[in-house]
């Protein structure tokens, strides 16, 4: 086992972009709006960026990356959240680890903050939906994945 060598290749603008669905019950999706547990949807997006931050010290032989850029957009729907997180860099390798470290820590923070009102909160779906940059160029999971 070994980390890849990265050393050779060209530093380009990457992007990623990846997703979580937090499903949700009813009496969570309540608390959640209410504010029941406190800004449980702020507390997610920084638990998302930390998260994205801090990918190479999670996933073992990741690299560590200088991120110029973390988003955590949090959408409430009629059965839960769709958590959607975009990371950037300019660097010699891909974002993609950080996009979808932040969802599924974002995912997993919502879990926790609503654990008291719900214990069968489902994560499902962390994924990558999109990336750019790089050798490989650009990448985009079909409309039909979505």
């Amino acid at each position: 086992m070994r980390m890849v060598d990265v050393g050779d290749k060209a530093a380009s603008r990457r992007v990623a972009v990846a997703r979580a669905r937090v499903r949700l019950s009813a009496a969570a999706r309540r608390a959640l709006q209410s504010n029941a547990k406190g800004d449980v949807l702020a507390a997610a997006r920084v638990a998302g960026i930390q998260a994205a931050k801090r990918t190479s010290e999670l996933i073992p032989l990741c690299h560590p990356l200088a991120l110029s850029h973390v988003a955590v957009d949090l959408q409430l729907t009629r059965t839960g959240v769709v958590v959607t997180t975009t990371a950037e860099t300019v660097g010699p390798t891909g974002v993609e680890m950080e996009a979808m470290t932040a969802a599924a820590v974002a995912a997993l923070t919502l879990y926790d903050m609503l654990k008291a009102v719900e214990r069968g909160i489902v994560i499902e779906e962390v994924l990558l939906l999109e990336k750019k940059g790089g050798r490989s160029g650009h990448w985009r999971r079909s409309t039909a994945a979505r």
